[in-house]
């Protein structure tokens, strides 16, 4: 899966993974992280997503990443921020109070960047990734990212074989052989939405499950 994949899909308006609310799981399980107000936050592939709003108004400064620059574009023009706009190495940062967006590869981070980082949020980076950029991106977050972070992981599992991703299936055992090693990983829920999900039940999908971890360092 290349980059071009994702520009065309912003440039045609093809974001079906985009909510038009805050993440019930991330209002339901954040508080109990009780990370400090302040706190910077990761949050990789972040589109234009509600939730950075949501964080940056419980008292987090987030760091969100992001290939598409009509996607940071959009999340602040459509609040209504006027960003400031530098350059942070090969990423082009926008910063409007305790919210910064960089538009880049997510794979160009380097510890140094995410080294103030705390918490990590992840609703939709590892099940946009296909099998392969997978493992990349799982490496590379626990190489960069400090090991005392506390965050969420949200999932998805179905039969990949019903439905082409993205978003992609990702089970519990990838999880865990991706993750565990480092990190402690706690299923919170284990939810069947398939019924909330036409664009599955179109498609012919029978089983979709939401699974929402905590990550801890071990």
């Amino acid at each position: 899966m290349q980059p071009e994949f994702w520009h065309k899909r912003w440039a045609s308006n093809q974001i079906g993974f985009h909510l038009p609310e805050v993440n019930p799981y991330l209002q339901r399980f954040w508080p109990a992280l009780s990370l400090e107000k302040g706190a910077r936050v990761l949050v990789p592939l972040c589109g234009k997503s509600l939730d950075l709003l949501w964080l940056a108004h419980l008292g987090h400064e987030v760091l969100g990443i992001e290939l598409s620059e009509k996607a940071v574009e959009d999340f602040f023009s459509e609040h209504q921020f006027d960003p400031d706009v530098s350059e942070q190495g090969p990423f082009k940062v926008y910063r409007a109070g305790s919210i910064e967006l960089w538009c880049g590869d997510f794979f160009e981070l380097t510890a140094g960047d995410v080294a103030d980082c705390s918490g990590l949020y992840d609703r939709a980076a590892l099940i946009a990734l296909p099998p392969a950029m997978r493992e990349q991106y799982a490496a590379h977050l626990i190489r960069i990212l400090p090991q005392d972070s506390l965050g969420l992981l949200i999932t998805l599992d179905y039969d990949q074989a019903q439905m082409a991703g993205p978003p992609f299936a990702v089970l519990d055992d990838e999880v865990q052989r991706l993750f565990g090693d480092v990190w402690a990983l706690k299923t919170l829920e284990d939810q069947d939405v398939l019924g909330e999900s036409w664009k599955f039940l179109e498609a012919g999908v029978t089983r979709l499950e939401e699974r929402v971890y905590r990550i801890s360092s071990r």
